[in-house]
């Protein structure tokens, strides 16, 4: 009994000891990091009230005391590049961390073009095998939301690059990293921190809107809760406007029934497909969502195998026709091409009802229009167009957009003050619907981050949307795309910006182009230009003045290099349009002579304005300069645009 008594007294100890021992650090801190060279380095954590803190690193030796809530930091000095090196933090415990490096780390963030990694770009296979540089390291931030801010990362671990890891790296950062590195021999770090799908606004801190006066009525109606009070509050007031949008109630216990061919659905609205919902009157929506359209049959089509093409669906769909399942798919990325076997069309009314499960971003079908259709022998019926719609559910979870700065709480300002060179950013597709909006919204994000981390004006790039075709967008019915591009143009008055102009190497049909080398080659270009003062161009064409020479406009452009070419070998230059007094768009013919466009169209006697690049899809533009990078899309009217009066909105 003695002996038992002295053993539970030694587990005791033991066991306070190990309540004792509380020394740690930020998860950003682990073995393989990288330190930001030649500035201060900030190290933090958290101990034990009033616990004395030991750091050393490389010879430097630095004491502290934890405050009354157990936090601590301290700032290195600054040190040159090299490594690996070994960070010590002692206190009661001791952590020891290894394989440090010191060099340069650049945050990368965005949404899913910058979350999208090596493994799925082109040539992925040839890019691992080649990959092996233990002086780029990668960590990638574990995906979270927050009402309020946090002072730590989910998770995320420091990885070295190899054959073995960089599937997993963003692949924009990689290629920017790599191309630097191979100019400066400078071990290079990557912070990712992104989410696909996301806006602009949940990566921005409420302190930020609240100072700002575009902003700070907006983030008034945002309560100061925690996430699940949040929830409960999203989850109220969305199923309001929803039920309100759709004049019935949210009705999950029927749903059976929407796919039936006799259930009435002349109560529900309609919404146009192929298109996201976040672009349309429903809005910022996660959840489940019946689709369903009516098609009449002559009797020469019915009892025949058909085909059903709808195209891209975000996220989920389970597909009927006549209350009969004809096809089902999970992946958000997949063309759905349905075989309707014989007998289960019929002469008369047909009803293809689908089953939608959005879990975040878009929602819907996205694709050309002309591949939503159903094709009977030689007979196309095409299917886009209005359908009816009904929510069944709503997603129960707050998403990343379901409020403004969820993100920042979770994955941004946890790592502050990490000390960093400058800031990649890849985002703004999620923004298009508000374009104009954003010209204000970018460059306070810019400037929050800069505040918030107290290290002046750091560089900041970031890439200029791609090409894609969401809607058929272009200057005669408005393109939402193209007026994104141009509020991230004009964010380059912001001091120490570089963007990346990525219309030539985009896909009209896929949201995620492959081809993410070319882009981290062109953000890289401007990092050694900018930075560290390597190369003269880093930019293609700018538009600079426009000299009206009869029915001909003559374009003079910056950031020229060696002088404009066109990729065409015949000497056109393709993607510019005119337009006279009645604001109707012409194609235009155009060509370089002596470093300046001359632009024409016989269409338009009298020209008043030229746009270039001015539609969703700008991938036909190939005017560059000798350097090879492609000129900025610009416009020179201030003609009203779509998104002029589309805001950001807090639901209450």
């Amino acid at each position: 009994m003695q002996n038992m008594q002295k053993i539970s007294f030694l587990l005791v100890v033991l066991f306070s000891l190990g309540v004792q021992a509380t020394v740690r650090l930020p998860k950003v801190f682990n073995d393989n990091m990288v330190l930001q060279r030649n500035k201060s380095i900030p190290v933090w954590g958290w101990a034990a009230p009033h616990e004395k803190i030991q750091l050393r690193f490389k010879g430097q030796i630095k004491t502290t005391q934890a405050d009354a809530n157990g936090k601590w930091a301290v700032k290195l000095a600054p040190e040159k590049e090299g490594g690996p090196y070994e960070l010590v933090v002692k206190g009661k415990n001791e952590i020891k961390l290894t394989n440090v490096l010191v060099g340069e780390v650049w945050i990368c963030s965005g949404q899913s073009n910058m979350a999208f990694t090596v493994n799925e770009v082109i040539r992925a296979k040839e890019e691992i095998s080649k990959a092996t540089n233990p002086l780029i390291r990668h960590f990638t931030v574990a995906r979270a939301v927050s009402s309020l801010p946090k002072e730590e990362v989910k998770g995320g671990e420091w990885k070295e690059c190899t054959t073995a890891t960089v599937g997993d790296f963003s692949a924009v950062g990689y290629f920017f990293a790599k191309a630097v590195y191979e100019k400066t021999k400078i071990p290079i770090g990557l912070i990712t921190t992104a989410w696909g799908g996301t806006v602009v606004e949940t990566w921005t801190s409420r302190e930020a809107f609240e100072n700002s006066d575009d902003f700070k009525g907006m983030i008034a109606d945002m309560p100061r809760v925690d996430l699940d009070s949040i929830a409960a509050i999203f989850i109220a007031s969305t199923s309001k406007r929803v039920e309100q949008l759709q004049g019935n109630p949210i009705d999950f216990k029927n749903e059976n029934q929407f796919k039936n061919t006799d259930f009435d659905d002349a109560t529900w609205p309609g919404i146009n497909e192929p298109e996201v919902w976040e672009s349309q009157a429903l809005g910022e929506f996660d959840g489940v969502v019946w689709l369903r359209k009516t098609i009449e049959l002559p009797p020469n089509c019915s009892s025949k195998a058909a085909a059903l093409d709808l195209g891209k669906i975000d996220d989920e769909d389970s597909t009927y026709i006549n209350g009969i399942a004809v096809g089902q798919n999970a992946n958000w990325d997949a063309q759905r091409h349905y075989i309707i076997p014989a007998g289960i069309l019929k002469a008369g009314k047909n009803v293809i009802a689908i089953r939608v499960v959005d879990n975040g971003g878009g929602g819907g079908m996205y694709s050309e229009a002309s591949e939503v259709k159903l094709s009977i022998d030689q007979t196309v019926i095409p299917l886009n167009g209005s359908w009816k719609y009904q929510v069944a559910a709503i997603k129960s979870e707050v998403g990343p957009n379901s409020y403004p700065s969820l993100l920042f709480n979770a994955m941004v300002n946890p790592l502050i003050p990490y000390s960093f060179q400058g800031v990649l950013w890849y985002q703004g597709e999620s923004n298009a619907s508000r374009a104009f909006q954003y010209k204000k919204a970018f460059p306070l994000l810019i400037q929050d981050w800069r505040n918030k981390w107290r290290q002046d004006n750091f560089p900041f790039y970031f890439v200029q949307l791609s090409s894609f075709n969401e809607a058929n967008g272009n200057s005669n019915n408005g393109s939402t795309w193209a007026e994104l591009r141009e509020s991230q143009t004009q964010t380059l008055a912001l001091p120490n910006t570089g963007m990346c102009v990525t219309t030539d190497v985009g896909n009209p049909v896929d949201i995620h182009p492959t081809n993410k080398q070319e882009v981290g080659k062109r953000l890289a270009a401007i990092a050694l230009q900018q930075l560290y003062g390597q190369g003269l161009v880093s930019s293609g064409p700018i538009f600079k003045s426009m000299d009206s020479q009869g029915n001909q406009m003559v374009l003079s452009f910056d950031a020229i290099g060696r002088g404009l070419k066109t990729s065409d070998k015949y000497g056109a230059v393709k993607g510019f349009e005119l337009a006279g007094e009645d604001h109707v768009f012409q194609y235009a013919t155009a060509f370089i002579k002596d470093n300046k466009v001359i632009v024409f169209s016989d269409k338009v006697l009298r020209p008043i304005t030229v746009r270039f690049g001015w539609a969703d899809d700008a991938s036909d533009c190939n005017l560059y300069n000798e350097e090879g990078f492609p000129a900025i899309p610009f416009r020179t009217d201030s003609w009203k645009t779509l998104t002029e009066n589309a805001t950001y909105k807090i639901m209450k």
